[in-house]
C-alpha cells in the first residue's frame, strides 16, 4: 500500500483532526479543500493556514459553479441558517444535495492521479441524523466503488465513522492540537455565532472534555 493519502479537509475541527492524525501515522498527506460557494467560507483560510504550517501540499479547488445544480441549502443560499441542535429537523435544510459523493470523488480521482491508495474523510456518528453521506452505509458503498473505480484501488478511510465528535476532540487534545487553527461555525461572520447546530456540537464536545474553546463566539459559550 502506498503512504501518499489524500485528506479531504474543509478547515473544521474534525477534518483538522484527520488531517493531524494522518500526519502523526507517518503519512505523505495531500491536502485536498473544496470552495463550493459555502457561507463559512473562512474555513478554508484556516486550512490553508494549517498546511503552510505543517508543510503539506495543499490544493483549494472553486467548484461553486455546482451551485446552479444543487439548490436549497442554507449552507450555500440565501437562506437563513437554522438555530439548534443537530437532531432538529430544521438543520436539515444544511444539507448540500449530493455533496460528499461529488467530494469523494474528486478526492478518490487525485488519489489516482499523486498514486495515494486512501483518502481521508472526516464523517463522524453526530452527523448521522442530519447528513445521510456521512452515514456508515454510504461511506462502505462509496468504499465499495471506489475500489473498481479506476485501475487502481482506492479506500475511503473514514477513522472517526462511528464515534462522536466529542470522542474526535479528546483523540485531539491528546495529540496535543491547537483548535485555535480551525472554523466551524456555518455563519462565515467575524466570531462563531453559538447558536447553530455546527456551533452547538462543538462547544459541547469542549464541555464534555472540561476544556474551554478557544474560538472567541458572538454569544457566552
Amino acid at each position: 500500500m502506498s503512504n501518499k493519502v489524500v485528506v479531504i479537509y474543509s478547515g473544521g475541527m474534525d477534518s483538522f483532526t484527520v488531517l493531524n492524525k494522518a500526519v502523526q501515522d507517518g503519512k505523505q498527506v495531500f491536502a485536498l479543500s473544496f470552495d463550493y460557494g459555502q457561507r463559512h467560507i473562512k474555513e478554508l483560510d484556516c486550512a490553508a493556514s494549517v498546511c503552510k504550517a505543517l508543510g503539506i501540499t495543499h490544493k483549494i479547488i472553486d467548484i461553486s459553479a455546482i451551485n446552479q445544480l444543487l439548490a436549497g441549502s442554507s449552507l450555500t443560499d440565501d437562506i437563513e441558517i437554522p438555530e439548534g441542535h443537530y437532531e432538529e429537523e430544521s438543520m436539515k435544510s444544511t444539507v448540500v444535495p449530493n455533496r460528499n459523493m461529488i467530494l469523494l470523488s474528486m478526492a478518490v480521482g487525485y488519489a489516482v492521479s499523486v498514486g495515494a491508495s486512501q483518502v481521508y474523510y472526516g464523517a463522524h456518528s453526530g452527523d448521522h441524523a442530519i447528513y445521510p453521506d456521512c452515514r456508515p452505509e454510504f461511506v462502505q458503498k462509496m468504499n465499495d466503488v471506489c475500489q473498481i473505480a479506476n485501475y487502481e484501488a482506492v479506500e475511503i478511510y473514514s477513522p472517526y465513522l462511528t464515534v462522536t465528535k466529542t470522542d474526535i476532540l479528546t483523540d485531539g487534545l491528546s495529540m496535543g492540537l491547537d483548535y485555535s487553527q480551525t472554523w466551524t461555525c456555518y455563519n462565515g461572520r467575524e466570531k462563531a455565532c453559538g447558536k447553530c447546530g455546527a456551533c452547538q456540537e462543538r462547544l459541547e464536545a469542549f464541555s464534555e472534555n472540561k476544556t474551554t474553546d478557544p474560538l472567541a463566539y458572538e454569544i457566552s459559550a
